[in-house]
């Protein structure tokens, strides 16, 4: 009777390899299934992560913009009618800096349809020229008289001017829309400064767009 020994040389010898290759199959399926694993892990940590992102930055711009409307109520108590009986309005608030020549400002901010109650989250930026230094931060209001001038300033954004200041004594229709500036048929605008309620609008040559990262 041949050596135990024996038998299991010449049975490895003979089925070695098939051994191996069902070993290292069983291995290689297990290694893909636990690395499968492991991306998934990381794709939805990386997916809650951009949403928690996205949350935080709607609601920094929500606090944002009632924090405008409240600022502005106290300077101009009869801009609550305004913005409560208008088919909608938006709140930017804008950060801008000044270098002797050159300028440029930009900044985010909501639009609010006060018949449907829907939020579209929107982008500005902008470019400023004239001799000047330093840094500034406003906030703009916008009032929509109409759901077309709503609708258009949604859909194909909206630029300022490109040259000169808008004179709010000038251009606004004055009663609830004291203090704002008449800026387009059915649009009018509140400028905050650190000072105060402006007297005039300098945004000019400012874009204001989607921000589809957000929407």
């Amino acid at each position: 009777m041949p050596a135990l020994s024996s038998v299991k040389g010449r049975f490895l010898a003979q089925n070695g390899p098939f051994i191996k290759g069902v070993i290292m199959k069983f291995v290689t399926r297990k290694v893909f299934v636990l690395l499968a694993m492991i991306l998934m892990a990381l794709s939805t940590g990386a997916q809650a992560q951009n949403e928690t992102a996205l949350i935080q930055s709607r609601a920094e711009i929500r606090e944002a913009a009632a924090d405008a409307l409240s600022t502005l109520y106290e300077y101009q108590p009869a801009a609550r009618l305004a913005v409560e009986h208008a088919a909608g309005y938006a709140v930017f608030s804008t950060f801008g800096i000044k270098l002797f020549f050159a300028g440029g400002q930009q900044g985010k901010g909501l639009v609010v349809n006060n018949r449907t109650h829907r939020q579209t989250f929107m982008k500005m930026v902008g470019v400023q020229a004239g001799l000047g230094f330093g840094v500034a931060k406003t906030r703009l209001i916008f009032i929509f008289e109409t759901s077309s001038a709503l609708q258009n300033f949604i859909g194909q954004g909206w630029e300022f001017g490109a040259s000169g200041s808008l004179s709010a004594a000038a251009e606004s229709q004055g009663g609830i829309f004291t203090g704002s500036v008449s800026v387009s048929p059915g649009i009018y605008v509140y400028q905050i400064t650190d000072t105060g309620l402006a007297a005039q609008i300098t945004a000019t040559g400012t874009k204001f767009y989607k921000d589809d990262a957000l929407n």
